[in-house]
């Protein structure tokens, strides 16, 4: 006959499978609302969590401000045909004389070729001295060489003329038409007829960045407003660099989304609706729409802002949650604006998480029976 001494045995072992279940988390996409919630500050956790509203989209409405400085805006045009050091000029010099101080008796005209502008951007001309060429067009320095040596001889009358050497020039680089140094001619003087002059730009124009940098100052401006805002359109100057390329802001997303991965923005300013929608929408079949969470560091002056304090230093670990259900909730999820650097987190449905409980619990059941009818299987005799 059968003992009874194992008739215990299969809930025993069903119990154990469901401690064992309950004890090890189940495989998820990531922490659940809850288990989100748990990490704010008001559970003793870093993060500050923020129900979204009209309030907070509006005080966190931040746009990164391009422009450029007084200093480029109000900078003169230049002449396209500055000396530069190692270009090299010809001078001829007519004296109204026989005898003159640089020509002979036969001529009164004296040709002074191959005349280089030295490293510190000098020349030097006889009984006019040393001169500053670079930084200065031939005809100001036609007028510099006759006012020295009109006191010397009467009425000279002086040519200037570039032989050898490039100019005065820009190098475009980056998603520009064309990319390469390009010389400063009268028809491109300005930043906008210099890069058209190359072909405008390669890369969309409402996300195209366009950076100057003169020495070791650079300032960005977004290309769309190069012809919005004319005054943007500054005068050039030798050695310039022109940047061009695409807005690099970017944003990551995790959990029950369209997608996981990281995108870059592709308009000048990006709603939490319209980065769904890059990120092909919310998982029909998993995503928890109550549960949209926007994880950000923000600075002191928005962190007090948002939470109607005056105290928090430094950046601030802020959690933004969207409930889409809200009568009003894509209203507000199309008002709060995405930043560099933001990531986007939707949980799970409960249900998902419950469905996998129950097929974790029901894949397991199959071992359990089998552990227990083992137990109990044997025919033992008294």
């Amino acid at each position: 006959m059968f003992t009874s001494d194992f008739r215990w045995a299969k809930p025993t072992a069903l119990m154990l499978c469901a401690s064992m279940l309950a004890a090890c988390g189940l495989p998820g996409v990531g922490p659940s609302k809850n288990q989100v919630f748990a990490g704010s500050v008001q559970r003793e956790g870093d993060a500050f969590i923020v129900a979204v509203d009209d309030r907070v989209t509006r005080t966190t409405a931040v746009v990164p401000a391009l422009g450029f400085s007084e200093t480029l805006i109000n900078a003169s045009l230049q002449g396209a045909d500055l000396i530069r050091p190692g270009d090299t000029l010809g001078l001829t010099i007519w004296e109204n004389v026989d005898d003159g101080l640089l020509a002979g008796e036969a001529s009164n005209a004296t040709a002074l070729e191959s005349v280089q502008v030295d490293g510190s951007g000098f020349i030097f001309v006889p009984y006019a001295g040393r001169i500053k060429a670079a930084g200065n067009t031939p005809e100001a320095i036609r007028r510099i060489i006759t006012n020295k040596l009109e006191d010397q001889t009467p009425d000279p009358q002086v040519e200037v003329r570039r032989t050898a050497g490039d100019g005065a020039t820009v190098s475009i680089l980056g998603s520009a038409g064309t990319q390469g140094v390009f010389p400063i001619t009268r028809p491109t003087r300005t930043l906008a007829t210099m890069l058209a002059s190359a072909g405008g730009v390669g890369t969309a124009a409402e996300i195209a960045q366009i950076t100057l940098t003169r020495g070791n100052h650079s300032e960005t401006i977004w290309f769309e407003d190069l012809y919005e805002k004319p005054e943007l359109d500054v005068a050039l100057r030798d050695g310039d660099r022109i940047l061009v390329q695409a807005d690099q802001r970017a944003f990551t997303a995790l959990g029950a989304a369209g997608a996981q991965t990281q995108l870059t923005f592709d308009s000048r300013t990006l709603s939490m609706v319209e980065a769904l929608a890059q990120l092909g929408g919310l998982s029909a079949t998993t995503a928890d729409p109550t549960g949209v969470f926007v994880f950000r560091n923000e600075p002191p002056e928005i962190s007090n802002a948002v939470l109607g304090r005056s105290d928090l230093v430094g950046a601030q670990r802020l959690i933004y949650v969207l409930d889409l259900t809200e009568p009003n909730g894509l209203f507000v999820a199309r008002d709060f604006l995405i930043r560099d650097g933001d990531t986007i987190y939707v949980t799970e449905a409960p249900i998902v998480q419950w469905n996998r409980t129950i097929a974790a619990i029901t894949g397991t059941l199959g071992s359990a029976s089998g552990l227990a009818d083992a137990a109990t299987g044997g025919t033992l005799t008294e």
